[in-house]
């Protein structure tokens, strides 16, 4: 644990930031250890990516005064912040894929060679690059182009950048978003290694077991202000969750089941280009909600995308409320009545640039169209509807949607699709980097729509969310789907035993 008793490292009071329509933060005092993991959580829109970004020099507060060992500093910019030792890791990493390990290491800070502009000594840059990389473990040759690795070694790339410009304060966003199990349990060995170093560490993060594992201590924020703070064994999350959301969640759904429909998907032998044996065959009914779980590179996604025509399927048949479903066309899908919310919502599922409007309306645009032009009332009432449905938090329609929290744009996808008003609704990770809150809102309204007759067939890597939210778990383990679980069979160790490859049991 960092020394978090004497004189503070960092220490903000009174910090205020406004940006047009909406007070981003309002008075917030904090205090941060030497060598102390201090969690930042809160809702989407709560504050924390601003706060970070202050710290980082890329916003500016309007009041309040920020001290790194007891001076008072300024963080007018990037560079100022790096100065100071103040290094932010974004959530989306900030690396040049086309470079190799070492040039992203010493990026802006280049070795150079002779006289000559631009010469840059390459051999010593490697030499200096593998010591850092060192310090975070990674056993990556140096001249690996950052294309060619996974993304947990590219996340300790960051982490060994940091590092290079003797960071002192470390701010990670979201920083196990697209990590499997095994490169968190890494990332938390380098965290743990850091802060011993006497390196303070503000780590932001949704998933509240990794806040309770890792933290010595965890500041929350709801609507721009702290308003708790939690110390080593008080960090929970029963004690958490009320703090960031005002309000105390006790389950995933409101009410039981309903009883099951008619049959509105089907799936006989489907068989996608990565697994393409020996195929997955499956059922989904009207008012059913149905999880998909499973390891990473199960073939979740894959089959998601498959049925719905993103991908190409090997073999195999779709029949959507009884009627076959001609495969490898999403435009096909739609008018079956399929929508899919994507896993990434920013790459697959949302034009950042455009807004809440364009967005919503790009999969009935062509129904909102006379003679081939859009009509604007359509639009609006359809946008509308969406804002009001989904209570999507929004200064207006116009707003670019890269601009609202990861809560909100997933709240977009999802109300473009329902204009669509489909019989089966594809939700691959629905809440990835979602706040808990507007995770309930979510499983509220994913409930709401089973119960009005949809049939929704959704993939989650967070087991909480397969085991709360399913009616029934189907597990698949490399492209097959190896059992179904339903009732009291729907346990954790039950789905990590399929997962894992084992035998689903049979009681006599």
């Amino acid at each position: 644990m960092g020394d978090v008793s004497g004189a503070p490292l960092l220490e903000l009071e009174g910090v205020s930031k406004l940006f047009p329509g909406v007070r981003a933060l309002e008075g917030v005092s904090l205090k941060l250890g030497r060598g102390e993991v201090l969690g930042l959580v809160g809702e989407n829109g709560a504050g924390k990516s601003t706060l970070g970004r202050i710290l980082a020099g890329i916003h500016t507060p309007e009041s309040g005064v920020i001290r790194i060992n007891g001076e008072e500093v300024s963080l007018g910019s990037v560079k100022e912040a790096l100065e100071l030792g103040v290094v932010l890791i974004h959530q989306e990493l900030n690396l040049a894929d086309n470079l190799d390990a070492a040039a992203n290491v010493l990026l802006g800070r280049e070795l150079r060679r002779g006289w000559l502009p631009g010469g840059i000594d390459f051999e010593a840059e490697r030499l200096e690059a593998a010591k850092w990389m060192a310090a975070v473990g990674l056993d990556v040759d140096p001249a690996t182009e950052v294309s060619e690795l996974p993304i947990g070694q590219r996340q300790l790339i960051e982490v060994a950048k940091a590092l290079s410009v003797d960071a002192r304060i470390l701010i990670m966003d979201e920083p196990t978003s697209s990590l499997t199990e095994p490169e968190v349990e890494r990332l938390f060995e380098v965290v743990k290694s850091v802060a011993a170093r006497g390196i303070s560490v503000i780590y932001v993060s949704h998933r509240l077991r990794e806040i309770e594992e890792l933290c010595d201590r965890v500041v929350v924020l709801r609507d721009g202000e702290l308003v708790g703070e939690l110390k080593e064994k008080e960090i929970t999350r029963a004690k958490l969750i009320p703090l960031m959301v005002g309000r105390e969640i006790t389950s995933l759904r409101s009410g039981a089941a309903l009883e099951p429909g008619e049959l509105v998907l089907e799936l006989e032998g489907l068989r996608g280009a990565v697994h393409p044996e020996p195929g997955v065959c499956l059922e989904l009914r009207a008012g059913e909600i149905v999880g998909l779980a499973g390891l990473v590179g199960a073939g979740r996604s894959e089959l998601l995308t498959a049925v719905f025509g993103v991908e190409p399927a090997a073999a195999g048949a779709v029949r959507v409320g009884g009627a076959p479903l001609a495969l490898g066309d999403p435009s096909v899908a739609i008018a079956a009545g399929l929508a899919l919310v994507p896993e990434d919502r920013k790459d697959q599922g949302l034009i950042l640039e455009m807004g809440v409007r364009e967005n919503t309306t790009l999969a009935t645009i062509e129904a909102d169209s006379k003679r081939g032009f859009i009509d604007a009332e359509l639009e609006e009432a359809h946008t509308s509807a969406a804002i009001r449905r989904l209570a999507i938090k929004t200064p207006s329609a116009e707003q670019e949607v890269r601009l609202l929290s990861g809560g909100n744009q997933q709240k977009v996808v999802l109300g473009r699709w329902l204009a669509t008003d489909p019989k089966v609704l594809l939700m691959d990770e629905p809440t990835r980097g979602v706040d808990v809150g507007a995770k309930q809102e979510i499983y509220q309204l994913i409930e709401e729509l089973a119960a009005g007759g949809m049939g929704v067939l959704f993939a989650s890597s967070e087991m909480e969310e397969v085991l709360g939210l399913a009616d029934r778990v189907l597990v698949m383990h490399e492209g097959r789907l190896v059992g179904e679980l339903s009732g009291d069979a729907m346990t954790e160790e039950a789905v990590m035993h399929l997962a894992t490859g084992g035998e689903l049991e049979v009681k006599a």
